[in-house]
């Protein structure tokens, strides 16, 4: 890369956080670079995903109501203790009555000094819960990132209008929009992200990059998104989700694993002519 050219581009990221350019100049500055190759494409790509959080809304990130792993009030700390280890979370929200009723957060590290004496083990575990940070479903992303920081708080429950728990959004929710998955002690291995299948067919992680893809004759080009789950999702307008079918450029590509936050893996094979 050219010592001045990576300078200037640099120079304008620092600018617009300085508030002296403007998020059109910068995101134009960064496509460029990375065209001319100025840039890496996953440097672009992670610079352009910073950008994007001023774009997205808390609920566009969050882990929905009906995934979240919760306790209710009374739950005792060595209960607790077990679903911290089952889940493999650091801390987990607790409610009473219903999940509209979140109460407290329960941290692992809190629980440590109680599990050492026998006594305090069956104590319930609203002894030592913390005060839940509650942010709204229209927030917008960057401005939580922004109070994760200020509060030292990696963990909010997002509510809807009416009040009620719509989901939960971590710091890691936010870093994985720029930096893409991140992998944790507690996440499977990676695998392939290309694997052959029978027929000529191939079963493709989402996280698969477009330029992976040509070397088996599929051809994907997309100015916004990098990986075929990116692309995919930016053609449907959504989130697809198993079993949703897509042609493009003789090619099907079939949904075979997807929640509601990313599409995890697709089965790609040529249309028959």
């Amino acid at each position: 890369m050219d010592g001045e050219s990576h300078s200037s581009v640099w120079s304008k990221l620092g600018s617009f956080f300085s508030g002296k350019s403007s998020e059109d100049h910068l995101e134009q500055a960064i496509r460029e670079a990375r065209e001319e190759g100025e840039l890496k494409a996953e440097e672009g790509s992670m610079l352009l995903s910073i950008l994007s959080l001023d774009e997205l809304q808390v609920q566009d990130i969050m882990t929905p109501r009906t995934d979240i792993d919760c306790l209710p009030s009374g739950t005792t700390i060595l209960e607790a203790a077990g679903a911290i280890v089952e889940t493999g979370h650091s801390r987990l929200p607790i409610y009473k009555e219903t999940r509209d009723n979140i109460i407290g957060i329960v941290h692992a590290k809190d629980m440590l000094s109680s599990l050492m004496e026998v006594e305090l083990q069956t104590s319930p575990v609203d002894s030592i819960m913390s005060q839940p940070f509650f942010v709204p479903e229209t927030k917008i992303a960057s401005e939580l990132l922004q109070e994760f920081r200020s509060r030292k708080n990696h963990l909010a429950i997002v509510v809807d209008e009416y009040g009620g728990t719509s989901g939960l959004a971590t710091i890691e929710d936010l870093l994985e929009v720029i930096v893409g998955d991140i992998e944790d002690e507690h996440d499977a291995p990676k695998e392939e992200d290309i694997r052959p299948l029978e027929g000529g067919s191939y079963e493709l992680s989402g996280r698969a990059y477009l330029e992976e893809l040509e070397e088996l004759g599929i051809h994907l080009e997309s100015d916004e998104v990098d990986t075929i789950g990116g692309y995919l999702s930016l053609d449907a307008g959504h989130v697809p989700q198993k079993d949703e079918e897509f042609r493009i450029g003789g090619w099907i590509f079939t949904i075979a694993d997807a929640d509601a936050k990313q599409i995890h893996t697709v089965i790609a094979r040529r249309e028959e002519e």
